[in-house]
């Protein structure tokens, strides 16, 4: 019995972690960035900006990894968890550099000191996770 690439994989062990790990980052991000935007926003408009697309960056993850059997959603992964990796390193970066820039912390900043830098380990293990379970090629139609 052959698989289809169309049917979802079953994560198990480490890959059901990071989609726990990725989605409560999710809902942190996305909660931290609707205070900041909407209590203050004017205080830090960059780090708040930040935070809101950190958000939107773990819900896509957390999506892609869930359905990264299909080759696009794999795609999908990998673009979206290197984007997260470039994101803490340069705002981690920044923010270690230029304090004036963020006056209240984003969720990448000081490469996620205020999360226990998950944000900073957590893109390194998904990329790892991912080139270990890449998803089954798929066999060329017979012409």
């Amino acid at each position: 019995m052959s698989s289809t690439s169309a049917s979802p994989r079953r994560i198990r062990g480490l890959g059901t972690l990071l989609v726990i790990v990725y989605g409560i980052m999710a809902l942190a991000a996305t909660g931290r960035s609707f205070v900041q935007i909407v209590g203050d926003f004017e205080a830090a408009p960059l780090a708040y900006s930040l935070s809101a697309l950190a958000a939107v960056v773990y819900i896509l993850a957390t999506l892609a990894l869930v359905f990264s059997g299909s080759r696009a959603w794999y795609v999908v992964a990998w673009v979206a968890i290197c984007f997260e990796l470039a994101g803490v390193l340069v705002v981690g970066t920044l923010s270690l550099l230029d304090a004036a820039l963020f006056p209240h912390d984003a969720v990448w900043s000081l490469y996620g000191y205020g999360y226990v830098f998950v944000p900073l380990v957590l893109p390194v293990l998904g990329l790892w996770w991912l080139r270990v379970h890449r998803p089954a090629a798929v066999p060329a139609a017979a012409g």
